[in-house]
């Protein structure tokens, strides 16, 4: 297997198509996309800085709507060709004291779903993943374990997830939320009154944040 790797601002319009027409120049044509990148900054929305929100708008919506364009219009259109938005479990309610994350995890759900219907008769499959914690970071291992019990029980290995999102990616699931723990949450809050929902977040990250 060849690994071929560049450093890249995807915020920059030109560095994309810089790395895009770098990896063209080798040869290598692609088949799958996985729009992996984000950030995250906890704490009230007044709390933030405005280049924090920008930087959760630039990167989580605007970088990964940029990339999924240039490579759509790259691809073999007679292949099939494959799309991967990581959205979040947050992405399914409302979220006080992580508003602007989970709104724009939101858009990559219902953007995942509307692409993939648009798309899907040209040869494009669009999968979008809902996962709740995962231990990437020592910033996100530190938030995982300020949830207590909930946070260890929503929880899923890094590893485990990407190999299932690639094999439902294959079989053109349009939605996999891992852990059957995060399935029932997914499933709850749709049924659940809005207004409380709400309340039992916030009050659950409240909690989570002070103990940080």
């Amino acid at each position: 297997m060849n690994v071929y790797t560049e450093v890249c601002d995807l915020t920059d319009t030109d560095a994309v198509r810089v790395m895009l027409d770098g990896a063209a120049a080798r040869g290598i044509e692609f088949d799958m996309l996985l729009n992996n990148a984000g950030v995250d900054f906890e704490g009230g929305f007044t709390e933030r800085t405005s280049d924090q929100i920008s930087s959760i708008i630039g990167i989580n919506i605007e970088a990964t709507l940029n990339i999924t364009h240039e490579m759509l219009a790259r691809r073999h259109e007679d292949k099939q060709f494959y799309i991967v938005f990581v959205s979040s479990l947050a992405s399914l309610y409302p979220m006080p004291l992580k508003a602007c994350y989970a709104a724009s995890k939101r858009f990559l759900y219902d953007f995942g779903y509307a692409l993939g219907s648009e798309l899907g008769s040209s040869g494009v499959s669009v999968t979008t993943l809902c996962p709740a914690g995962l231990a990437t970071t020592d910033e996100s291992m530190e938030a995982i374990a300020a949830q207590g019990f909930w946070g260890n029980l929503t929880t899923n290995s890094v590893e485990t997830v990407a190999r299932r999102t690639i094999a439902k990616t294959l079989r053109g699931k349009r939605v996999y939320i891992p852990g059957s723990v995060n399935r029932a949450l997914g499933a709850a809050g749709r049924f659940m009154p809005r207004a409380l929902v709400v309340n039992v977040i916030h009050s659950r990250w409240q909690k989570a944040q002070a103990s940080r």
